[in-house]
């Protein structure tokens, strides 16, 4: 056959191209056939079948598409060698095939190659790529065809090597660290892809970003056995493979992330934390992306106990950096630095405990977040981790360990807050998530206080850490005077920093800060921390301030004034001159026209207060006249349409009765006919008829 092997070739040349696909089929059989037959000749023309092979390689039918791939095979086995660069893209694509039994054709014709192809050490570097990516194939004979030659080529190339690699076969030590569960690929098999490693993983990381999806995944796939065979050759070639890695893991496809957040691991596990350390955290200082901090605890995780934990101190003062947990409100970013924090809970236990102050810094920053909200709750499972690690019993003993620490971490800056400052919504996390433990730092608490909440700082700011304050005042015992040691703090929270915010200043924000103001001191002093002798000494400096608020455009400021009075008058009112009584009574009469229904309750309310203390008054006999008025306005008043409000009123009255209980009397019969009911103003004459019977 050989003088005829021209015509042969020309005919086979044609009859591949067939429109017919058996014909095509029988073509693919008839050239290798042969090839097998006259090798000697066959190379020289072995490259004219190449073209029409490649034109088939995709035809709609599988088995075509298997016999050509065959086919291929054999052609370059026999032929010319050098048309392996002709026909790799093609098979390459094949790889991606949606039929089983094409990529199986490929796999063997690579494998096949690997080993007997003459010219294959020229090819390493273009073929292992496409064998290893077998390696994940989802037919689990693919991938154990794959795994099959891929030992025999190592072994293969031990033997044809082993004078090179005689000293690595005698003296090589494993690494003291592996992944669990995973088999040490041979020497072999790790040798030929660290020494073409360098011509391999340019052209991968250039895969991994390519702008076709279903590369992008092949390619992220392929990257964690490449990094299990060359171990800590991986160091040689980290600044590319972190940029690649800081790309591929801001991808829109959760696969490529999942395969390069696997693939990074093994950084952990094999390259050295100085190593990996310092080019990750000068990453940070360019512009720290989500995808750094992904990449960081992957590799915390990959990495043994042991290796870390001299690092850690170094890690922690890395996370706990203004410039990385400050550095972006960003969703994902705030997910991943939480990340690095279970990740370094998880891979050095105890160990933590010397960077427990970081973390906690790191876990307040996150929680802190606006936009990370919804991470609450893992916030609080990572402050337990970190707390049971340490052998604690929750994440309050956290607290108590560094509640300290943690208000001088924020004190520092405190006299230069805005509104924009994190280190506001930092202070709310630590003062209400940390429970009774802030009642152990008042001193910093009351300090911070004292600083920002001064009249002319931002009153933004202001508002938000009135609204913190607030909250706390809400349950005391449980929040700022667990330790009882807050009554010290009164005088100070009072005359420096509730006072002087009361006054009057124009605007809607100022307006919020003094009912704000106000409710945290109605707060105060309805909780009952005051004593008498507390009050009266703040009472004079108040006073006037309490009053003013009852005209508030806000229902909230006028309804706690109110209630604020009525404690007031209730401590200290026996000590009210006539002009303390005129005036207080005059500002609360307003109250019960108030358009708001618990104003008026809560203004009916002090007053019954006022009645309590003016009978035990010693002005009390140079004030009938003021009597009179308020009796006649209370009367008005009892015929409110508002059925609480005159049940409010009648107690009044009642209170007041028996100051003159006559002039009331008069009163009474003065304007019940002109109520709607008699029955309030009946009532009142009742009782006040049954406190005058002998013996009542």
């Amino acid at each position: 056959m050989v003088p005829y092997l021209s015509e042969v070739i020309r005919m086979l040349q044609a009859t591949l191209l067939d429109s017919y696909a058996e014909v095509r089929r029988e073509s693919c059989r008839c050239a290798t056939a042969c090839a097998q037959a006259m090798p000697e000749h066959f190379h020289l023309q072995s490259e004219s079948l190449l073209k029409p092979l490649m034109q088939t390689i995709s035809h709609q039918h599988y088995r075509v598409r298997v016999d050509v791939i065959q086919a291929t095979g054999t052609v370059i086995q026999y032929g010319n060698g050098k048309s392996v660069d002709d026909v790799l893209s093609h098979l390459a694509q094949r790889l991606f095939d949606e039929i089983p039994k094409v990529r199986h054709a490929v796999t063997t014709v690579i494998g096949e190659w690997l080993l007997h192809l003459r010219d294959r050490y020229s090819y390493f570097h273009k073929l292992i790529p496409l064998l290893l990516g077998s390696f994940t194939d989802e037919i689990p004979e693919n991938m154990k065809l794959a795994c099959t030659y891929w030992e025999k080529i190592g072994l293969q190339w031990e033997k044809e090597n082993e004078e090179d690699l005689k000293d690595k076969m005698d003296f090589s030590v494993p690494p003291s660290h592996y992944p669990k569960g995973v088999a040490r690929p041979g020497l072999g098999c790790r040798e030929l892809v660290s020494r073409n490693l360098s011509k391999i993983l340019p052209g991968l990381c250039h895969d991994i970003t390519d702008w076709v999806e279903s590369t992008r995944i092949k390619a992220s796939q392929l990257l964690y056995p490449l990094l299990l065979h060359v171990e800590d050759h991986i160091t040689q070639h980290m600044e590319l493979l972190l940029r690649t890695l800081y790309q591929a893991c801001l991808d829109e496809e959760s696969n490529v992330v999942k395969n390069c957040v696997k693939a990074a691991e093994l950084i952990g596990t094999f390259v050295s934390p100085k190593v990996w350390m310092t080019l990750i955290t000068s990453a940070f200082r360019k512009t720290p992306k989500p995808s750094c901090l992904m990449v960081l605890s992957a590799v915390i995780r990959g990495s043994p106990k042991e290796i870390i934990q001299p690092h850690l101190t170094d890690l922690g003062n890395t996370l706990s950096q203004a410039a990385v947990c400050q550095q972006s409100e960003e969703v994902l970013y705030m997910e991943q630095l939480l990340c690095c924090v279970q990740a370094l809970i998880e891979v050095c236990q105890e160990d933590c405990k010397e960077i427990s102050l970081q973390l906690m810094k790191v876990l307040v920053t996150v929680m802190a977040t606006p936009c990370s909200q919804h991470l609450k709750e893992k916030v609080e499972e990572t402050m337990s981790s970190l707390a049971e690690v340490q052998r604690l019993d929750s994440f309050l003993d956290l607290y108590k360990q560094h509640i300290i620490q943690l208000m001088e971490w924020l004190s520092v800056s405190c006299d230069c807050w805005t509104c924009y400052s994190p280190e506001v919504l930092q202070l709310d996390v630590i003062a209400t998530h940390s429970g009774p433990v802030i009642g152990e730092a008042l001193n910093n608490f009351i300090l911070i206080l004292k600083t920002c909440l001064q009249p002319s700082k931002d009153p933004q700011m202001r508002l938000k850490l009135f609204t913190v304050l607030l909250e706390l005042l809400q349950q005391p015992s449980e929040t700022i005077n667990s330790q009882g040691l807050f009554p010290s703090h009164l005088e100070t929270l009072i005359e420096h920093v509730l006072a002087p915010n009361l006054q009057w200043h124009a605007g809607r924000t100022a307006a919020a800060i003094r009912t704000t103001a106000v409710s945290c001191l109605g707060a105060l002093v309805c909780s009952h921390m005051l004593s008498p002798q507390e009050i009266l000494k703040v009472k004079d400096e108040l006073m006037p301030q309490i009053i003013a608020a009852m005209d508030e455009d806000s229902k909230i400021a006028r309804l706690m004034a109110c209630r604020i009075v009525g404690v007031l008058i209730k401590a200290c009112g026996r000590h009210f001159d006539e002009d303390q009584f005129t005036k207080t009574y005059t500002e609360v009469l307003k109250r019960l026209d108030d358009a708001s229904c618990d104003v008026r309750l809560a203004a009916a309310h002090a007053l019954t207060s006022w009645f309590q203390c003016f009978k035990d008054s010693d002005v009390r006999s140079s004030m009938e006249n003021h009597i009179e008025f308020l009796y006649q306005e209370l009367l008005v008043h009892l015929d409110d349409p508002d059925e609480n409000t005159q049940n409010a009123i009648l107690e009044v009255l009642k209170e007041g009765s028996v100051l003159h209980p006559e002039l009331l009397v008069r009163e009474i019969g003065a304007v019940v006919h002109k109520h709607r009911t008699p029955a309030y103003c009946n009532q009142l004459l009742r009782h006040i008829q049954s406190t005058q019977e002998p013996g009542s």
